[in-house]
């Protein structure tokens, strides 16, 4: 159901959610409701998914979230989760095969640290690009994601790890991707040049069957921007 187009203001709400399953409000091309949908792959989750029109969104959804945002879960009971740091944890938490965070409390709290720290990484994706667009010098922002990178090219070097949480893929590692994967459409790739093995993390993301189920082509992700910039974003764009 993932190719459903968005539903807006005015559009019928969808049926209840399946027995068995859970929904998913999304957008296709938002990083945020990417993490969600990674895990959710990553785990062989049953869901369906249903695409919300962002700039107008429909009454019905408001009412479950009263934010708005994607992502937003929905159970077959009518419980509602949002926020993708607290969806995706409520996933590992409720469907347990294949966990993706540490069962250790600091295992679980290291990974908390790090995605607090990368919180502050993700503004610089859509800071520099806007600036660029304005004609401004984003060379001093560039300077600064550069010198963020090779913190956490640091860190794969000091854990002599493929991935931030050992050597197969984890939590961390699905709630950093979307930023990553959208390097090359923001013209940031060249950010990487001094980080090897930040460089080879991205390299072993794109191997990983629930990272090439829910990309974008590069042409596909441009077309969708090139939208959002000039005001009128297309959210269905490409179905």
């Amino acid at each position: 159901m993932s190719s459903e187009k968005s539903f807006a203001k005015g559009s019928a709400a969808p049926g209840p959610v399946p027995k068995g399953h859970i929904r998913l409000y999304s957008m296709r091309f938002c990083p945020f409701a990417q993490r969600t949908r990674l895990v959710l792959n990553a785990k062989g989750i049953k869901h369906d998914t249903v695409n919300i029109h962002l700039k107008d969104k429909p009454d019905w959804f408001l009412e479950k979230n009263p934010l708005g945002l994607v992502p937003t879960l929905e159970t077959p009971a009518g419980e509602v989760i949002y926020e993708s740091p607290i969806a995706c944890e409520y996933l590992d938490e409720v469907y347990p095969e294949k966990k993706l965070l540490p069962s250790s409390p600091f295992g679980k709290a290291q990974q908390k640290m790090m995605l607090e720290q990368f919180s502050k990484v993700v503004p610089y994706f859509y800071k520099i690009p806007a600036g660029r667009n304005n004609g401004e010098d984003v060379s001093g922002l560039e300077a600064e994601l550069k010198e963020k990178f090779s913190k956490l090219n640091e860190d794969l070097l000091k854990k002599k790890t493929k991935f931030f949480g050992g050597d197969s893929i984890t939590m961390i590692d699905y709630m950093m991707w979307p930023w990553f994967e959208r390097l090359e459409i923001f013209e940031l790739k060249h950010c990487l040049d001094k980080t090897p093995e930040l460089k080879k993390w991205t390299e072993c993301m794109m191997k990983d069957p629930a990272v090439k189920a829910t990309a974008h082509s590069v042409d596909t992700f441009k077309a969708f921007y090139k939208s959002y910039a000039e005001g009128n974003p297309n959210y269905d764009y490409g179905l």
